[in-house]
């Protein structure tokens, strides 16, 4: 299988929901058009995530899209999925590189410039950097960076690496969104935005015209 590692613009991230199931979630964003999604279970068994992941995968691989496993490269070898995002805790990218070789996406978590530069140094595609504001659908949260600290952040590493992606993260609503790009944020990540009122189709459509205008 051959991954297109050109990093999307929005990452949708699946979160539990009374009525929708992850994979459901996954399935919706791609027809609506998202490329790229991160299958995050937190509380979920790994036979729970990997029965998920195989839903989804056929219909991500359907559309051209990404489909990445929340921090468990051992899932995401098991399933053939297209990569893993891990958070500050989790395996380290150098690992993880090694584990799941040089086709993987492997993206991780930063909430400093020195957390940035180090995911950077030991190869991360992408990284994720927040939280932007205060946000229920992640527990032990860092600081939360608002956009003064994005701007000091993306500030300081457009010096030293210019075009590296990276994306905000930590409920983001609409109205954020041009302020964002203002900093030079390359994208965001959405979970909850997107699955509120179950308008997954109508939500998707309109922050990818939000983060691409």
């Amino acid at each position: 299988m051959t991954i297109n590692k050109e990093i999307g613009k929005l990452h949708f991230i699946t979160s539990n929901h009374a009525e929708i199931s992850h994979a459901g979630q996954a399935i919706r964003a791609y027809k609506a058009g998202c490329r790229w999604v991160q299958l995050r279970m937190k509380e979920a068994s790994e036979d729970q995530i990997i029965e998920e992941a195989l839903k989804i995968i056929p219909v991500a691989n359907a559309h051209n899209a990404i489909l990445l496993i929340n921090d468990n490269p051992h899932i995401a070898l098991k399933t053939n999925a297209h990569g893993v995002h891990l958070g500050k805790n989790d395996m380290s990218v150098t690992e993880a590189r090694h584990f799941l070789g040089d086709k993987s996406i492997i993206g991780g978590t930063a909430n400093t410039l020195e957390d940035v530069l180090s995911l950077i140094e030991k190869g991360a595609d992408y990284v994720g950097l927040g939280p932007f504001r205060f946000t229920t659908t992640k527990k032990k949260l860092s600081p939360i960076l608002g956009i003064d600290g994005y701007k000091q952040i993306l500030s300081r590493l457009k010096i030293l690496h210019e075009n590296f992606p990276i994306i905000a993260i930590g409920g983001i609503i609409e109205s954020d969104v041009a302020l964002l790009k203002q900093t030079g944020i390359y994208g965001i990540a959405l979970a909850g935005a997107i699955v509120t009122e179950n308008q997954i189709e109508t939500n998707i459509q309109k922050y990818q015209q939000l983060i691409n205008s």
